[in-house]
């Protein structure tokens, strides 16, 4: 298990200005900029490849104002209106300073990762996640998180930055104020290494991945499948806490409601948007889709055996294609199609009756002729109509939202609010912006601190290593 020893390493196989854990988006991103602020840096990473909680994302990155969302006629898209979309979702909870943060550092890091590194932003602007009052999501051409990282791997194998992979970062050596002096590594093999550091920056990820953790903080998610990275096991809440670093908001987290089951493959949520619905074993909804995905983790787990079946229609299913994960879900036989409702109640093992009230009651609510019950407001997109097609899911755990305090320049601090004296954390490991509960959860929150804060504790870190 992670730990922190007193006292000075045993021996130094390497150094380097600036030591980044973790080789997701977040990773990657600081240890460019630290890089270009003058530092040496290595990246060091459990996996034998480098893969992570990104890799398993939708890759989707909200931000505003940049000049991609300009070339696509989104001219009116501002840091404040982005903080204040945050804000809302999570009904006022979250950290207003790493809100404000966060809103305005991601549009220019997408456009720095652009100019400087090559990589290629597209904007999703077909479709409004919720809780969005803009398009601003961001994604490359490949539109998922796989190739967002490949990316990213490339740019940090371009810039020449040093990746030290199949090593467990085990062990950090500090001294008696605080301050990081190595991180003890561990390999497959049973090998040690000892990497001296000037600055180290946390960009492991959360606790998502620790039963126990997940048990204590989100008890409510305890014994859900789990849809993040196995290496996200707390160590990085565990080594803040040991030098004294505040947290916040341990319990709040991303879940997604939709989870091919048993495939383990994401449905987008943006078929909900776009008019599906989700019924219970029932055959009856039983939330208003249009809430969040993030929450609807929490509806969909309080059904009967925990499972929905998220239903749609032949014009949903031609959108979906447009998604690699839709796309190997149906590869994978999860997409079950039905000419009708008889045969939708067949292919699915769901009442016919009640199945064919709830499918009549949403086109209803479509043609205005009564109100959703869940307040969903049906009249923006045409009813489902014959054929159909229905996916079983079920709701997960992808990761967790709080972590350790962190400044605005990403330094984590104490209880008191001062930083310690050489310790970064961003993404994951570090406080996010969705507050203590799951609806705070703005669609793309993971990814935008991720990104957002990987840059400015990487341009903190390399300044301050290079300052000496």
């Amino acid at each position: 298990m992670a730990g922190v020893v007193r006292g000075p390493p045993p021996r130094l196989d390497a150094e380097a200005d600036v030591v980044v854990i973790g080789a997701g988006a977040c990773g990657l991103v600081a240890a460019l900029a630290a890089g270009e602020a003058g530092a040496e840096v290595v990246v060091v990473e459990r996996d034998a490849t480098p893969s992570g909680s990104t890799s398993l994302s939708s890759g989707f990155v909200p931000a505003p104002g940049t000049r991609f969302q300009r070339a696509a006629g989104i001219a009116d898209d501002t840091a404040a209106r982005f903080a204040a979309d945050i804000a809302a979702k999570a009904h006022g909870t979250a950290e207003p300073a790493l809100v404000r943060l966060a809103s305005r550092a991601i549009g220019p890091a997408l456009e720095w990762l652009a100019d400087r590194h090559g990589l290629e932003w597209l904007v999703l602007d077909d479709f409004l996640y919720p809780g969005h009052s803009r398009h601003r999501m961001h994604a490359v051409p490949e539109k998922t998180g796989a190739g967002l990282l490949a990316r990213l791997l490339a740019a940090t194998q371009a810039a020449g930055v040093p990746l030290a992979a199949g090593a467990r970062a085990a062990r950090l050596y500090a001294a008696p104020d605080g301050r990081v002096a190595a991180v003890g590594l561990d390999r497959p093999d049973g090998a040690t290494e000892t990497v001296g550091c000037r600055a180290l920056v946390l960009a492991c990820n959360g606790y998502g991945g620790d039963p126990a953790l997940v048990r204590r903080h989100i008890p409510e998610m305890a014994g859900a499948l789990y849809f993040g990275h196995a290496g996200n096991t707390g160590d990085a809440l565990r080594w803040g806490t040991a030098l004294g670093a505040a947290t916040r908001h341990l319990s709040g987290y991303q879940g997604h409601g939709s989870v091919a089951h048993p495939h383990g493959i994401l449905i987008s949520w943006a078929l909900m948007m776009e008019g599906g619905i989700q019924v219970n074993a029932e055959g009856r909804r039983f939330s208003n889709e249009h809430g969040g995905y993030s929450e609807q983790a929490v509806a969909v787990l309080g059904q009967p055996g925990g499972i929905a079946w998220a239903v749609f229609d032949a014009r949903l299913d031609a959108f979906a294609e447009g998604f690699a994960d839709y796309r190997a879900a149906r590869a994978a036989g999860a997409v079950r199609e039905a000419a009708d409702v008889a045969g939708l109640a067949a292919a699915t093992g769901l009442p016919q009756a009640a199945l064919g009230e709830t499918l009549a009651a949403a086109a209803r609510c479509q043609a205005g002729a009564e109100d959703d019950p869940f307040g969903r407001d049906f009249t923006t997109r045409p009813a489902l109509a014959p054929p159909y097609r229905a996916v079983r899911v079920t709701g997960a755990l992808f990761h967790t939202q709080g972590g350790l305090m962190i400044d605005e320049t990403a330094r984590v601090v104490d209880g008191d609010g001062a930083p310690l004296p050489n310790l970064f954390a961003a993404g994951g490991a570090a406080c996010g912006v969705s507050g203590p509960h799951v609806e705070g959860y703005l669609s793309g929150n993971g990814l935008l601190t991720a990104i957002a804060f990987g840059r400015v504790a990487g341009r903190a870190a390399g300044a301050m290593a290079a300052a000496g």
